[in-house]
């Protein structure tokens, strides 16, 4: 969204922003071939989503492969989809959570980064887990982030996330 709270962050930050309106969404593939071609050009290495709420196709998935980050607000396999607080909450489960995931061609299914627990509480409203699991959030991607920068995190053959320890 152009209008979003992180462009203005990442301006401030010195980092380059682009900003595609909706209106490239029409033609979806298209869309997905333009985002990864500008992401190309900035020099990206990692996408990082929060948020983003479609689902990346081949033309991102293809350019940053293992390389496109996800967020999801619970605990993966579990609750998949975009209302997984809702579904979580509903399903009376007493804990959920939130993942950290690469991105791949099946929804909610790349490989785990990083997850971490949220119980919900007999008084939790559906207001206050989803609170609750953003908290979570906030500290949880950077931790990731971090990992991921230090160059511990690796997809091995088998398809799982590898970290390796500090130094």
């Amino acid at each position: 969204r152009p209008d979003a709270y992180g462009l203005v962050r990442a301006q401030q930050a010195g980092i380059k922003t682009v900003a595609l309106c909706k209106d490239v969404y029409a033609d979806y593939e298209s869309a997905n071939a333009s985002i990864a071609a500008e992401l190309k050009a900035a020099g990206c290495e990692y996408v990082v989503m929060a948020g983003y709420m479609r689902m990346v196709t081949d033309p991102i998935l293809d350019a940053f492969p293992d390389r496109v980050l996800n967020l999801h607000p619970a605990l993966l396999p579990s609750f998949k989809g975009a209302h997984a607080i809702r579904d979580a909450y509903e399903a009376g489960v007493k804990v959920t959570g939130a993942t950290v995931h690469f991105a791949n061609a099946e929804y909610d299914k790349g490989p785990i980064v990083a997850q971490r627990a949220v119980e919900i509480a007999e008084d939790d409203t559906l207001d206050s887990l989803e609170e609750k699991i953003h908290a979570v959030e906030h500290v949880l991607y950077p931790e990731a982030l971090q990992m991921i920068a230090e160059g511990r995190v690796t997809v091995g053959d088998d398809r799982k996330v590898h970290i390796a320890p500090r130094g």
